[in-house]
């Protein structure tokens, strides 16, 4: 029996939108603190807020998105997103104060929020059922191409052209991708009345998909270990004289995510999600471990190996399992509650963890991290793992919420 077709127009077309929406943050996160040191003499805090608060605007707009997103349409979510971020991206050219560039920030990322969540509904409605986690696996390599590529040129870019080079860049790559998927063929759901009138109001239903809230809370935990090295590694690296060789943890990292995703997403359809989500989880604890004890250049470049199959690989897979335990019809909803508690572990981990620094340090800090994705192995057997033999078929579960699907 041949396998449905992946890799259509349209999945090419939200893939690389999404990677050049990512593309722009990882790159204005890099260069918006110099862009604020530089022109408005800003402190390293001030600095560091105007980098930061973008992901607050994320977070906010994920939640009202998420909820919106069926009632307003997919197509059109994707639209205002993009629009919202190209101006607020054209708008750094008029910024002329620093309390103006934090606002822009927030409504910035806002933006984002808008934007990568109509990307990750309509992908998960794009991907065939049979290939769920080959196709968000592949999906996902656009977030994890441009956290590699999108902080390399965008210092690059601030070291030889300046910042203003940087918002040029990305306005231009934002256009093209916004021209991009308006030729895209959106699937759209129509909803009987009982689930419009359910889908009003301010209740937690409303905000968030109940069944990808445990798969959620584990990636909030998850985001907040690998939060530590997102932060932390560049200060770990000078600590132990081993900054050049740190330079390429991320790169040897993606490198090793490109490796395995045809794999490990083959192994989420074929075998469930269990073959591959314990496996990761016990590959970024051992990460980890290693990265505390590195002592040499080579195993750093070995921690961030283990990172990408890590990490990486149970990223993926707990957001296509978040979409494949949901109802059809609320898929907007579960793709939003997956990354509003990722957002939030990489969000709030920093700030946690910078208390603890001062009294383990950097060592002890990677050993506890260790011992917290450790942990986690078992959190995913109370909470998912030991219910997937138990479950009914994905397509027989959603075929009960009487939502029909057609193409716009």
């Amino acid at each position: 029996m041949n396998k449905p077709k992946l890799w259509t127009k349209d999945f090419f077309i939200v893939s690389l939108a999404n990677f050049f929406l990512y593309f722009t943050f990882y790159l204005l996160m890099v260069s918006i603190t110099v862009f604020a040191t530089e022109k408005f003499h800003a402190t390293p805090s001030q600095a560091g807020l105007a980098s930061g608060i973008f992901v607050v605007g994320t977070l906010i707009a994920r939640l009202f998105s998420g909820k919106s997103i069926d009632r307003v349409g997919w197509k059109k979510m994707l639209y205002i997103g993009f629009i919202f971020f190209l101006l607020t991206t054209c708008f750094y050219f008029f910024i002329n104060s620093l309390p103006l560039l934090l606002v822009n920030r927030f409504l910035n990322g806002a933006a984002l929020g808008v934007a990568s969540t109509a990307t990750g509904t309509i992908v998960a409605k794009i991907i065939p059922h049979e290939r769920r986690g080959e196709g968000t696996g592949y999906y996902a390599l656009s977030v994890t191409l441009a956290a590699a590529i999108g902080p390399f040129l965008g210092m690059f870019l601030g070291q030889h052209a300046g910042y203003n080079m940087n918002f040029t860049l990305c306005i231009i790559l934002l256009a093209l991708s916004f021209v991009a998927v308006f030729f895209v063929k959106v699937p759209k759901l129509e909803f009987t009345k009982d689930q419009l009138a359910n889908m009003k109001g301010f209740s937690f239903h409303n905000f968030f998909e109940p069944k990808a809230f445990p798969i959620a809370v584990i990636g909030f935990f998850i985001a907040f270990g690998y939060s530590s090295i997102l932060t932390f590694l560049t200060s770990y690296a000078k600590e132990i004289n081993l900054v050049d060789v740190g330079s390429f943890f991320f790169i040897v990292y993606a490198v090793f995510i490109l490796v395995s995703r045809p794999f490990t997403g083959r192994w989420f359809d074929q075998k469930g999600e269990n073959f591959v989500v314990y496996p990761s989880l016990l590959l970024f604890s051992i990460a980890l471990l290693v990265l505390s004890q590195a002592h040499h250049g080579f195993t750093l470049l070995v921690a961030g190996a283990l990172v990408g199959l890590g990490y990486g690989t149970f990223s993926s897979s707990a957001q296509a399992i978040s979409i494949k335990v949901s109802p059809k019809d609320r898929i907007g909803l579960a793709t939003s509650t997956w990354f509003i508690f990722l957002d939030g572990g990489i969000g709030m981990g920093p700030f946690i963890i910078g208390f603890l620094i001062p009294f383990i340090g950097f060592r002890g800090l990677y050993l506890c991290m260790a011992v917290v994705v450790f942990a986690c192995m078992f959190l995913y057997f109370f909470m998912h793992g030991r219910k997937t033999g138990k479950r009914k078929p994905v397509m027989q579960a959603n075929q009960v919420t009487g939502a029909k699907v057609s193409t716009k």
